[in-house]
């Protein structure tokens, strides 16, 4: 059976930076903890709102999908698919858009003529949704290559929880952890081991989707979205994705340690979350877990980008030997779990 690979990557990130504390300053009551020892968010990179170059989620994908281009073997022409993954949906500045799809505009702005286009949301686990559909797509022949690219402007959720929130403790403090950015790769046939995406598989426990609260604000402008992180944050829902992989490598023959991963990624909503989720998988495969690689403290909580911006971060420190071995973990409202085991050789920055 063939498989895909991560064949090229890009990322877009505004130059605008705004740290925690600076954030912070424009509470009306400071919280009574340390946000930024909690979170790990030093600091965020926040879109450009100047008229003259507003930074919408639709300009950051599309800043994503050319640099992503722009070291692929690719030319746009060639893409079979793009497939759109982003949360938010903001295009000419603020106004947010379902039709057109996404996918279906950048397509013709990057000259995809050739394309199949759709959109894909599925919260935080947006992108790697994306590269599931398109590893099937390309796994079972219906497509050569294509391209997953998502653009997040998503920091107004802080601006309405700076604005909204009036007491030492509240539950859109979860908001201020977000930063901006975009993210995008090109997948195709993998030709050998070398670079090559082994297994991905996506599971949602939707009996849990009521621990994921909104909170649609009348008061200014965004939503302000917050997580209950006491029930978010509990063993049962982690375990979830852990037993799935536990039982997909046991239908293999195989374990854990059999995979000797180089490193892992998990999804970047949380300094202190990271090393609770690795004594969890730790335990239950049995085996120590691979250093874990994180960018939470320069870029905060970037939503679907989360994992892929975090590849092309160590990618560009020459932080990833070639033939490294990496696992990437969601972790999504919905509730969204699942894995993803590639080996990348050749992907640069």
């Amino acid at each position: 059976m063939s498989h895909s690979r991560f064949e090229s990557i890009g990322a877009y990130l505004p130059s605008n930076i705004v740290t925690t504390q600076e954030l912070l300053s424009r509470l009306k009551e400071p919280p009574s903890f340390d946000l930024e020892k909690i979170t790990g968010v030093k600091e965020r990179r926040v879109h450009d709102t100047s008229p003259e170059n507003y930074e919408d989620s639709f300009a950051i994908a599309m800043k994503a999908a050319e640099d992503c281009l722009s070291r692929s073997r690719y030319e746009a022409a060639e893409l079979d698919v793009v497939i759109s993954t982003s949360i938010t949906r903001s295009n000419h500045a603020t106004r947010m858009y379902m039709e057109p799809s996404f996918a279906g505009s950048i397509s013709r702005l990057i000259g995809a003529k050739n394309a199949i286009t759709f959109d894909v949301s599925n919260a935080c686990a947006g992108m790697l949704t994306g590269t599931y559909i398109l590893d099937r797509m390309i796994r079972s022949g219906a497509v050569r290559n294509g391209m997953v690219v998502s653009g997040e402007a998503i920091t107004p959720i802080a601006d309405t929880a700076v604005a909204e929130i009036s007491e030492k403790y509240d539950l859109q403090f979860a908001s201020l952890s977000v930063g901006d950015s975009g993210a995008a790769v090109v997948l195709d046939e993998a030709v050998d081991d070398n670079d090559k995406i082994h297994y991905i598989e996506m599971m949602t426990a939707s009996e849990y989707s009521h621990l994921c609260l909104g909170m649609p604000s009348d008061k200014s402008q965004g939503v302000a979205l917050y997580t209950d992180n006491r029930k978010m944050h509990n063993e049962d829902r982690f375990l979830l994705g852990t037993n799935s992989q536990i039982n997909y490598l046991q239908a293999q023959g195989r374990t854990f340690a059999d995979e000797k991963f180089d490193y892992v990624i998990h999804h970047q909503f949380g300094a202190a979350a990271i090393p609770w989720m690795n004594a969890i998988c730790e335990r239950e495969f049995g085996t120590p877990m691979p250093p874990d690689l994180r960018v939470i403290e320069k870029y905060g909580n970037t939503s679907t980008t989360s994992h892929f911006i975090v590849l092309h971060d160590q990618l560009s420190e020459q932080n990833i030997p070639a033939g490294s071995k990496l696992l990437m973990i969601p972790a999504a409202s919905g509730i969204v779990t699942g894995f993803l085991s590639t080996t990348i050789s050749s992907l640069k920055v």
